[in-house]
């Protein structure tokens, strides 16, 4: 490796639990600006303008923030400069490391609650158990009790049932997996357990997205292929949350799982299976194989769409919804022959109509803004026509609400796509 240029610090901190937005900022401003936008929101403010530069980012929706001033309001949009830099590098924390007043009122509030990552294990054991079938149960692990904690042991290698078109490594890779009100999505990757803070061994992970890289990386044998399906990975992966903390926190962790799995791979390692850093002339480390940038900057593309900012109750962007005021025009006052009023005519009070979604319960009748999802299976329609503020080359036609996805069973073969800049 070259001496003169330094190796960006997030290759070299990936393993950190907490994920430090200064790091990803220095590695690409690009990556950042991906974790942070809202595709909702961006689509509604393009299509006012009429403009497809206008971007929206996701909002911190808590007021934990706002004794920070100005930008850190519960509406307040989350900028890059809001969360990096010397004194703001850190704002944004895992729960585990928020004080503990701090974790308790957001309980209180939000009902924020982290499961334990041997509940995580045991649960998405038995969505595999289940797609694997009854002669193929703990597929990725064992779990046991030793010294009345509970633990699992990572089997040598997954196994996939033989002679079955349906059950090969690669439909287990594209087979879609959601976690709901994700928080900092520990049942899709768990760099870390959200209750205790302890980093956990890349050997030893159990979310789902996990699962799905481990059985690429068992199964590939060239970064072109790894690229490839890698991408697969995490466009079947969902996820939605509330806060816009979490939100980010749970973007950043799928983002560092993404190069993570890949310097495990492609990379020495030690007999615990730990990467074996390099060192240069100068004796500072380094690893040898890391992720091309335009594969990272896809990656958190990817991301931003897969993990949404949503009231899932809804299924629109949290606090959107609203009344509708209708006013009156007022009446002007005449004058009789005598200079005396007539009787004065009253003005009635504007009409205010709550949400009609909100008041009646239907999901289908809220007025607010109904989240987007990218269905990436979708092919472009026949006579389909570009709407104001829709830039062509980002494949519109995949755009649609996440309500319709659920209520849809799209057969679409999936298309190979450019990475987009």
């Amino acid at each position: 490796m070259a001496n003169k240029k330094e190796q960006p610090k997030i290759f070299l901190h990936i393993s950190e639990v907490d994920v430090s937005e200064n790091d990803i900022l220095e590695y690409s401003p690009d990556v950042l600006d991906k974790l942070l936008i809202d595709h909702t929101m961006s689509a509604k403010v393009r299509a006012e303008a009429n403009d497809m530069t206008k971007t929206a980012n996701i909002f911190w929706a808590t007021d934990n923030y706002e004794e920070l001033g100005k930008g850190y309001a519960y509406r307040d949009e989350i900028t890059p400069a809001a969360i990096t830099g010397n004194e703001k590098g850190r704002i944004i924390m895992p729960r585990v490391l928020k004080d503990k007043q701090t974790q308790i009122d957001r309980t209180k509030d939000k009902a924020e609650v982290f499961t334990p990552s041997w509940v995580c294990n045991a649960q998405n054991n038995l969505v595999d158990d289940a797609w694997f079938g009854p002669e193929h149960k703990n597929a990725f692990n064992e779990e046991s009790i030793e010294d009345g904690q509970h633990v699992w042991t990572p089997t040598e290698r997954v196994i996939f049932p033989e002679g079955d078109k349906q059950k090969t490594w690669q439909k287990y890779v594209t087979d879609n997996r959601m976690e709901i009100t994700c928080g900092e999505a520990p049942y899709l990757v768990s760099r870390y357990d959200t209750t205790t803070g302890e980093p956990i061994p890349i050997m030893k992970r159990i979310g789902l997205l996990d699962r799905k890289l481990r059985v690429i990386n068992e199964n590939v044998e060239t970064e072109e292929e790894w690229y490839k399906m890698a991408e697969k990975a995490f466009k079947h992966t969902y996820g939605y949350e509330w806060q816009g903390d979490n939100l980010l926190l749970a973007r950043e962790a799928l983002l560092y799982t993404y190069i993570e799995y890949f310097i495990h791979r492609f990379n020495e390692k030690n007999a615990e299976g730990k990467v074996i850093p390099k060192l240069d002339d100068e004796g500072n480390p380094y690893i040898e194989h890391v992720p091309k940038d335009n594969k990272v900057l896809n990656i958190a593309r990817i991301i931003s769409w897969n993990i949404w900012q949503m009231d899932g109750i809804k299924m629109v962007v949290p606090d959107s919804c609203h009344d509708v005021v209708r006013k009156v025009e007022a009446v002007q006052l005449t004058m009789n022959f005598f200079d005396e009023p007539d009787e004065p005519t009253q003005v009635p009070e504007p009409t205010v109509t709550p949400c009609p979604g909100c008041a009646s319960g239907e999901v289908h009748k809220h007025n607010g803004e109904y989240c987007l999802i990218r269905d990436w299976n979708k092919s472009k329609p026949k006579n389909w026509q570009l709407k104001p503020g829709e830039d062509p080359k980002s494949s519109p036609w995949q755009k649609i609400k996440f309500i319709s996805l659920l209520n849809s069973n799209y057969t679409e073969e999936e298309e190979e796509t450019e990475d987009e800049e």
